[in-house]
């Protein structure tokens, strides 16, 4: 069947995604597993957004607003931007999707960098455009080695900020300097998915640059707003940009239930902040604890935290598996000792805790 494909897909090392709790319920026979491997939000959801779904259930029966009028009026004004420079998506990946058959032709390629957010290579691949990466430096993006590999045919250029797997980000000093000089043929994509979990004071202002630059930033409600279930992300550009990119999106791409949610979210600054409050604490504990257990981590500016585990990433997250807890392992991202885990509850945080010690 191998030759009915397209040769790209035939070197694509697939997605994983992380592990459901039902399934290894089901698999392992346990009666309690807690998941802490897709950065999901272990609070919820907003019961705004649950108040505002059950509301608009007895319309699924129509179509929803392919343009999603009301759902980008509400973000326009919370982000202080107009409606005109928001394209709504059915998750970031398919904004991801979305960006690269708009722009990047079949001879042009993309840049990013190599311990990074696989959809970028893996939607890039799909498609049959070149994909070049660039080693991390420090576990951070190297915008200096990035721009150094800029050649006449690149025209995207994927950023996560912060970065997924490490956490790590880049500050407003480091992007201003990676932007002076920069091609005018080139797109810069600044993925912000968990933006909303920032506390330092040198993270960049995005939204300033999409007035003068040719940069699409992508925000999701998948992370902070527990949202992750109905897919529901946006970027946000220049409204040329976007105008092109509305042409390629699939009409009806984001759902009845996932418009009436998002514009719910956006109200429940209550729960955002109760969210934000778990994992700066969380954050704190899992710190300490690794510390005690001589563990090197990555300092995280997220909801999650990258572990140097000593041993097989792979190995451990099938011991952990057994006990009923869900980390991800990073093979798929070429670090082979370390595992990736999010930022849970208090009680969950406590049970990873001790069930690592246990199987290590």
């Amino acid at each position: 069947m191998s030759t009915l494909v397209r040769k790209h897909i035939l070197k694509i090392d697939p997605y994983e995604a992380g592990k459901p709790i039902e399934e290894v319920k089901r698999q392992l026979g346990l009666k309690e597993v807690i998941k802490l491997a897709s950065n999901e939000n272990s609070l919820g959801v907003s019961p705004k957004a649950i108040a505002a779904m059950k509301k608009a259930l007895p319309q699924v029966n129509r179509y929803p607003d392919s343009s999603g009028f009301y759902l980008k009026r509400k973000l326009a004004k919370s982000l202080g931007v107009a409606p005109a420079n928001i394209v709504l998506g059915n998750g970031s990946d398919e904004l991801i999707d979305i960006i690269i058959k708009t722009f990047v032709e079949e001879d042009e390629h993309i840049l990013t960098a190599d311990h990074t957010f696989l959809e970028y290579k893996i939607i890039g691949s799909v498609k049959g455009r070149t994909v070049t990466t660039v080693p991390l430096k420090y576990f951070k993006y190297d915008l200096v080695s990035l721009k150094k590999k800029i050649e006449r045919n690149t025209k995207l250029i994927f950023i996560a900020n912060p970065n997924n797997p490490t956490g790590t980000y880049v500050t407003k000093y480091e992007l201003e300097d990676f932007l002076k000089d920069l091609p005018q043929g080139v797109i810069l994509v600044l993925d912000e998915a968990y933006d909303a979990f920032i506390d330092v004071d040198d993270f960049p202002n995005s939204l300033s640059l999409i007035r003068n630059k040719n940069v699409i930033i992508l925000k999701t409600f998948s992370k902070a707003y527990g949202l992750a279930g109905i897919r529901l992300g946006y970027a946000v550009t220049k409204p040329e940009l976007a105008a092109y990119m509305e042409i390629s999106r699939q009409p009806f791409n984001v759902n009845l239930l996932a418009q009436a949610a998002g514009m719910a979210a956006i109200e429940d600054k209550a729960f955002l902040q109760k969210t934000r409050r778990m994992v700066l604490e969380g954050k704190k504990y899992l710190y300490d604890n690794l510390k005690r257990l001589g563990l090197a981590y990555v300092p995280s500016a997220a909801n999650f935290i990258l572990i140097d585990v000593g041993k097989d990433g792979v190995e451990l997250f099938r011991e952990m598996l057994k006990f009923g807890v869900i980390i991800r392992n990073m093979r798929q991202y070429g670090l082979k000792n370390y595992i990736r885990v999010t930022i849970g509850t208090k009680r969950e945080n406590e049970r990873f805790i001790k069930v690592l010690k246990k199987a290590l």
